[in-house]
């Protein structure tokens, strides 16, 4: 068998459907097995779960290797961020780091094993680039809010701090309570009393939740929304490309041909 054979046969396997879900299950079986290792388990379960985690890794070592070999620019392969991930997840898992001092790292990698479904599954790639891109937009919107959860901590640390100092005691405490109300935790029960000795505080807990909760959380998440439509559009447009067919920048361009054919005439 030549390489290219084999180039074409791992391309075909690294694109199998049934090979993908596989992959996923093996992922998910991971997953099981690292908590169950947080459990206390007689000492020859635990030697099963230590094997198991061995023929994880191997069989993600020979996943990997199947998608690079299966790769017809191999210099590409590592131009996706998430194959290097997954790739130094992998090598860093080899590591026998169990006796050692690094025993503690060896397991986070392991943990972290669980984010090889990210790569694997496109949906969910393209709901981590959207966030990922989104990011710039939403700074904004957090340092507004950083803003008003400051001015809002502040009132409430000079106002509430003598009613209840747990509470109200200084500003970082103060945002830490307005988190709270933010996320209608328990947040009557904080209102109640101070409205005991301030009647009129409720007025300073409902503009609080309207400006956060209603107003800056709906911007975020609409935020998100619009970069996930214009990814969706670009994969789109990609695939469009890939299979072919005419997308709609070409067909806005045979309409501009044809009218300055039109106009010659």
């Amino acid at each position: 068998m030549n390489i290219d054979n084999l180039q074409s046969r791992f391309y075909s396997l690294r694109h199998n459907r049934f090979f993908e879900l596989f992959v996923v299950g093996v992922i998910l079986f991971s997953a099981l097995v690292i908590g169950a290792k947080t459990y206390d388990i007689p000492d020859n379960v635990l030697m099963i779960i230590g094997w198991l985690d061995v023929g994880i890794t191997l069989f993600f070592l020979i996943e990997v290797s199947v998608r690079f070999i299966g790769e017809p620019q191999k210099r590409n392969f590592f131009k996706n961020a998430w194959n290097v991930f997954d790739t130094l997840i992998v090598i860093v898992s080899l590591i026998p780091v169990e006796d050692s001092e690094l025993a503690l790292v060896g397991r986070l990698i392991r943990i972290f094993r669980v984010l090889r479904m990210v790569s694997i599954v496109p949906e969910l790639r393209l709901l981590l680039n959207s966030l990922l891109k989104a990011l710039p937009q939403l700074g904004y919107v957090i340092l507004l809010m950083f803003i008003i959860f400051y001015i809002y901590a502040a009132v409430g640390a000079s106002f509430f701090a003598s009613i209840n100092a747990t509470l109200w005691g200084d500003i970082s405490i103060s945002m830490l309570t307005l988190f709270r109300v933010m996320t209608f935790e328990d947040w009557t029960d904080v209102m109640y009393e101070t409205m005991a000795v301030y009647s009129f505080s409720w007025i300073y807990y409902l503009s609080f939740i309207f400006l956060t909760t209603f107003a800056f959380l709906n911007m975020v998440i609409g935020i998100v929304v619009n970069v996930m439509e214009e990814e969706h559009a670009i994969e789109a447009r990609e695939q469009a490309l890939a299979d072919g067919e005419p997308t709609i920048q070409d067909l806005s361009n045979q309409i501009k041909e044809l009218k300055e054919i039109l106009k010659n005439r």
